[in-house]
């Protein structure tokens, strides 16, 4: 592997990529933000991360992971949040930039009631709550429901592909236990027996002819960082001139659920092609049938069935928030990168440079129409950095593996743009400000950089951005310090005490 150097404009241009847009009137990268979605929150899909591995000695690995499960309260108990029984839940990964899926991961779950009863009276009553005790290890008999899922990797097509089961490296099972939330310090002993329980689900997997993974399904503490109220209040600050760290960080004491799976580059890489695809998707059954009367037991409220429907996706981040118009966000969805030119207008005519502008009549909007520029970095990927050789045109999230990573104390958070090759928009890792940098590209950073003479080839010049070369920011940033410095990456989850 080599690290490559590139101009800084590479960087501003994926990153704003991030969907020409990212920035302004969202919630957070994928919250609530499609209509359906809020109905079924347990397959909402709210970031996805790719990244190679920068734990010391995992550089070989890439790191993908997809977080579910928006603004969860940490004592949202008795039951927590689990994963839906009923659902799918899938990473993609395309690896030979042909905008279909070529290797997929799909995880299953299943929770399993130990109906734990007291003795009240002479007779045996079953506990409302899901521990009875203090709980530590893997499944201990004081945990109430047993959650555990399986993993299945299909290479080609994702429901007619080939499938194996994957199992762990050691003894051979196919079944993996989650981890429960973090109920509380009590619960688990003390302010860092969560920890120590989480990290006992950290599952290193085989991976036929390709060596061993790691998986870690569970509660996280919220990864994405951004200035939610302010924002929805008719971006009640100011981007012109915030100071970087001058706004709270309305996640902060919010958790959310993450599927975290590592693998060797040689697993998921085409020969000839070191730049790679990625999004996460939920499914669901076509029909579902309440029960009126259901039988004691748990996921006995309604019967489901018929074939897979997609109904969250996320690659990009914050690409169907704000760039997607709001009758169509459930349609995007539902959809596959191979059909993204039916959502094109959304990206060579987007609308959030013009809210800007309406709002902050000093930032005016770029006016080269199409925004070529944005679909060179949306839909392809940067000739150079992270665009296939033989790309077709489609949103997802896209690294380069032959770019190194770069170290924890030495990444900088605005990626490319500031000389980390490592960072967004070459793939996406959790401390990338993803914000800023889209928004800035949104205005028109290409533009500027490209120069009078269009060297960058990106359809534009200077005097089509006025705000182009302007430090705009949310208010909200964090570092790689931040966060956890080795797998999977994402912080202990809020105590449900606190």
């Amino acid at each position: 592997m080599h690290s490559a150097k590139y101009h800084p404009w590479a960087v501003a241009l994926l990153s704003g990529a991030a969907l020409a847009a990212l920035a302004l009137p969202a919630a957070a990268s994928s919250h609530r933000e499609a209509p359906f979605l809020t109905n079924v929150p347990k397959v909402d899909g709210t970031d996805f991360y790719l990244f190679r591995s920068y734990a010391p000695g995992r550089e070989g690995y890439v790191t993908m992971i997809a977080n579910f499960i928006p603004f969860q309260d940490p004592q949202g108990g008795p039951n927590f949040y689990q994963f839906d029984n009923n659902a799918l839940y899938e990473i993609h990964v395309d690896n030979n930039g042909d905008a279909k899926e070529d290797i997929s991961f799909q995880f299953r779950f299943k929770s399993t009631s130990k109906r734990t009863a007291l003795n009240v009276g002479g007779k045996q009553v079953q506990i409302p709550l899901i521990n009875s005790n203090t709980i530590s290890g893997v499944n201990p008999a004081a945990l109430n429901v047993r959650e555990t899922f399986t993993i299945d990797m299909v290479k080609g097509d994702r429901r007619a592909g080939t499938r194996t089961r994957l199992a762990a490296a050691t003894g051979g099972a196919t079944e993996f236990d989650k981890p429960v939330d973090n109920i509380g310090d009590k619960t688990f002993g003390s302010a860092t027996g969560y920890e120590t329980y989480a990290n006992q689900h950290i599952h290193d997997v085989n991976i036929p002819g390709c060596g061993t993974g790691r998986v870690f399904v569970g509660q996280r503490k919220e990864s994405f960082y951004i200035a939610v109220g302010k924002i929805f209040d008719l971006v009640n600050l100011n981007p012109l001139g915030a100071e970087v760290n001058g706004n709270k960080n309305d996640l902060e004491n919010k958790n959310v659920s993450a599927i975290a799976i590592e693998v060797p580059i040689s697993c998921v890489v085409a020969a000839g092609e070191p730049v790679i695809g990625a999004y996460a998707t939920a499914s669901m059954r076509q029909g579902r049938l309440l029960n009126p009367a259901p039988a004691s037991g748990i996921n006995n409220a309604a019967k489901e069935g018929g074939a897979w429907t997609q109904v969250s996706r996320l690659g990009m981040p914050l690409v169907n928030e704000v760039i997607i118009g709001l009758d169509d966000k459930d349609r995007f969805n539902t959809s596959k990168p191979k059909d993204d030119g039916q959502f094109i207008n959304y990206v060579t005519n987007p609308t959030l440079p013009a809210l800007i502008e309406t709002l902050f009549p000093s930032a005016k909007a770029p006016t080269n129409f199409p925004r070529n520029d944005l679909v060179t970095a949306f839909l392809k990927g940067l000739p150079g950095v992270n665009q296939p050789k033989n790309v077709v045109a489609s949103e997802m999230l896209r690294l380069n593996t032959s770019i190194a990573p770069t170290a924890l104390a030495a990444q900088n958070p605005m990626g490319v743009a500031a000389g980390d090759n490592a960072g967004f928009p070459n793939g996406r890792r959790p401390a990338d400000d993803v914000t800023d940098i889209a928004l800035r590209v949104s205005m028109g950073a290409l533009c500027v950089l490209t120069g009078a003479t269009d060297a960058l080839g990106v359809g534009c010049k200077p005097s089509d951005a006025p705000a182009g070369g302007l430090a705009l920011t949310d208010g909200v940033r964090k570092n790689a310090a931040a966060y956890r410095p080795t797998f999977p990456y994402l912080n202990t989850p809020l105590p449900g005490n606190q």
